[in-house]
């Protein structure tokens, strides 16, 4: 299966206010640090998705480092549905 093939379309959210963002652990954050700027991170942990792999709401960044993840485009994401490692 080519990386680009996308399975599923995936609307990004808000996190509500009155919860608390998805913790991101520290190895993903600093592998982050080259491509995104600190602002960038701080304001995309406020985002959310539904995977359709896991079958879990997932905080954007983990979606991000996913290596099904293809693109982001307008609060839709691109996957490719298949291993959900992360690409740390």
């Amino acid at each position: 299966m080519e990386l680009d093939e996308t399975k599923f379309k995936v609307d990004v959210f808000q996190i509500p206010e009155d919860q608390k963002p998805k913790k991101v652990s520290k190895e993903m954050k600093e592998a982050m640090k080259g491509v995104i700027s600190a602002k960038k991170i701080a304001k995309l942990k406020k985002d959310a998705v539904n995977c359709p792999v896991l079958k879990e709401e997932r905080g954007f960044l983990e979606c991000f480092v996913c290596k099904s993840h293809i693109r982001r485009v307008k609060g839709i994401v691109d996957c490719a549905g298949g291993s959900t490692e992360l690409d740390v």
